[in-house]
């Protein structure tokens, strides 16, 4: 089972919108290295997974799949974020859903100079399933063969080659919004490579003479050096509620990356940071719940959240 707890994994940070960050994040996201791609594969790896003596395996994969999750649900709402409004138009709440458009106002007109017009004729100035040139995101992106060696070298890969790219995105914008994501991404990447490094060297795999991985330098960027010096790199979280994970056992010792910290599985999950939800969209023709209904959903999730907090305490 999975439950929700409705804090982000991580702040993201406040700044103005930029559609060009938003299209490229959405390489992150829709890719066929992004975020989508590790959660389903994990997941499904986990799922699949057969053999009771390598339960601590099946553990790790499904803890950092778990952890994808919420990676999705991170990069999507800062590639919102980017797009959230328009420049020639603010809608407020009590403006009629018709007013954007009066007067013969062109509000979207940003879309037609930007490069995924879909963000706003299909999003509603949201995230999409897709790469930054509007591929649809695939199930054949899935690699999951059954054998754990594979498994685990693929993963590996994915995860390398996922920070590298969102290196390269770290440097095509200096929007607070965006960075704040691509620099936890970057380290939490680290985290996963050395965890699957770390399972592979207990299976007797030398890893490191046929897949290095990438030296990218990214402890010279602000925030990422900021979430390195936390140890954010060396730390694997089991999102598991009933304390009965054992991927501990593989998640020990030195680091692979050679930083001189060592790994830690001690932790259920992040501190995580507050959610909010962005405001309407009066020129999408977006203007989302009325109050009848947004009182109803805020006591239907006050009630949702105190059975679960009743049941397993609050989450650590």
């Amino acid at each position: 089972m999975y439950f929700h707890v409705q804090e982000f994994i991580n702040e993201i940070a406040a700044d103005e919108p930029d559609p060009a960050a938003a299209n490229a994040l959405q390489e992150g996201l829709g890719g066929q290295f992004g975020e989508m791609r590790t959660m389903m594969q994990y997941l499904f790896q986990s799922i699949n997974f057969r053999g009771p003596d390598g339960k601590p395996y099946k553990d790790l994969i499904q803890g950092i799949g778990t952890e994808e999750i919420s990676h999705v649900e991170l990069i999507g709402t800062t590639i919102a974020r980017l797009l959230d409004g328009s420049p020639r138009y603010q809608g407020k709440p009590a403006d009629p859903v018709d007013k954007p458009g009066s007067g013969g106002a062109v509000p979207l007109n940003i879309a037609l100079s930007e490069d995924n017009i879909h963000h706003y004729l299909v999003g509603a100035q949201g995230a999409l399933p897709v790469d930054a040139v509007g591929n649809p995101w695939m199930g054949s992106y899935v690699y999951n063969s059954g054998n754990l060696v594979l498994d685990l070298l693929y993963n590996l890969m994915l995860e390398s080659t996922g920070r590298l790219q969102k290196c390269r995105l770290y440097e095509m914008t200096d929007n607070k919004t965006a960075r704040s994501t691509i620099s936890y991404l970057i380290v939490r990447d680290q985290a996963h490579e050395n965890a699957y490094a770390k399972a592979l060297e207990t299976l007797g795999v030398n890893w490191r003479t046929s897949l290095p991985i990438p030296k990218t330098n990214a402890e010279s960027f602000p925030e990422v050096k900021r979430l390195l010096e936390m140890g954010l790199q060396s730390k694997i979280y089991s999102f598991d509620l009933t304390g009965q994970s054992q991927a501990g056992k593989i998640v020990q010792g030195m680091s692979p990356s050679g930083d001189g910290t060592h790994l830690d599985a001690s932790e259920q999950t992040p501190a995580g940071a507050p959610m909010t939800i962005a405001p309407e969209r009066p020129e999408e023709f977006s203007p989302g719940a009325d109050a009848d209904l947004r009182a109803l959903i805020e006591a239907t999730a006050a009630m949702e959240m105190a059975d679960i907090d009743a049941t397993f305490g609050r989450m650590k």
